[in-house]
């Protein structure tokens, strides 16, 4: 169940302490008296509080004195949401997730609570006119619009400017701009054809499989890298530079995501360059890669053999018969299926 929660975590974009399954295990063992464990409740709800008309609040808590007062706020919220674990909803408020299990149960249960009122934000959102999100709102997608227009050209988008009337006048102001370019200069898409909304929703669930595949991948590099980071730490130098080792180490580690930041989007910008494959050994990627390590030649070094068509085949020992074991066995059988008339020479 650790696992679903991690997965679900990840996919509503949750990036704290508890992304690791380590630190999660840990969380959910001291539960509300763990005050990483009561901000996660706290993010979820916070969210949730953002798409849902949700009135209840749930507060982090500093140590394990507050652990009362935040189950009693879990209790308001789940009785609120009409929640169906019976482990959160019945038996002693102050004690319901002393065990690990019900830990688990609720942020299962707050998570996919989150991402179902999410989708049902989305499907009202699309069905009323969208409006440009206000300029002094720190939001992503305006950041986004605001980054087009001046690389455009043009002026930042007003408040009450509907989204499809912007990507009109943002389109036609793209190929305004790309009609000015040499033949050559953007090059031609990847993906030449239109797709209809079948296809696109094929083509997400494909990008989501393709998504939790490298996620994987990604998973498995970044576990080789902290296995091997560790084995430096084995000898007696760096157990006494220990602390500076992992004061260097620590930012780059946490710079490293498993998650991918790859979309639909980068399909649509991919040229057509993109698909040309080219070997790392060639000598135009050589020119840029070669470093002076790849200079140094080896010396000379112990001929250590191994080569096959220098080895001779092995004789059979043939020691059983030798000593008497096997002979007159086989007398026996001989004489024993030896054709009529036929005389055998005692061994």
């Amino acid at each position: 169940m650790e696992g679903d929660v991690l997965g679900t975590l990840r996919a509503l974009g949750y990036t704290g302490p508890l992304v690791e399954a380590d630190a999660l295990s840990q969380a959910v063992q001291e539960g509300p008296c763990c005050p990483d464990f009561t901000a996660l409740c706290s993010w979820l709800v916070s969210e949730l509080k953002t798409v849902s008309p949700v009135e209840e609040c749930v507060t982090s808590t500093t140590g394990p004195e507050d652990s009362e007062t935040f189950q009693l706020e879990i209790s308001g919220l789940v009785s609120e949401l009409q929640c169906p674990y019976q482990s959160l909803t019945t038996g002693n408020v102050t004690s319901r997730l002393d065990i690990r299990e019900s830990c688990v149960q609720l942020l299962l249960f707050l998570g996919s609570e989150l991402q179902a009122a999410r989708v049902l934000h989305a499907r009202q959102s699309s069905r009323a006119p969208r409006q440009v999100p206000r300029a002094d709102c720190d939001d992503e997608v305006f950041g986004e619009l605001r980054a087009l227009c001046q690389a455009l050209g043009t002026a930042e988008p007003a408040r009450d400017v509907p989204l499809s009337q912007l990507f009109t006048d943002l389109e036609a102001k793209i190929r305004e701009a790309t009609c000015r370019l040499p033949p050559t200069g953007v090059g031609k898409p990847l993906l030449s054809c239109r797709l209809e909304p079948g296809q696109w929703e094929h083509l997400e669930v494909i990008h989501r499989a393709m998504g939790v595949e490298y996620e994987c991948r990604r998973q498995m590099l970044i576990s080789r890298l902290d296995v091997t980071v560790q084995s430096f730490h084995w000898s007696e130098r760096a157990q006494q530079r220990g602390a500076e080792m992992q004061q260097l180490y620590e930012p780059l580690r946490r710079a490293l995501s498993a998650t991918t930041s790859i979309t639909l989007g980068h399909l649509l910008s991919a040229r057509e360059d993109l698909s040309v494959i080219t070997k790392t050994t060639c000598r135009s990627n050589r020119e840029k890669t070669a470093c002076a390590v790849n200079k140094i030649l080896m010396g000379p070094v112990p001929d250590r053999g191994g080569r096959p068509s220098e080895l001779e085949a092995p004789m059979p020992a043939w020691e059983s018969r030798r000593s008497g074991g096997g002979g007159g066995g086989g007398g026996g059988r001989r004489q024993k299926w030896g054709g009529k008339g036929r005389k055998h020479k005692p061994s």
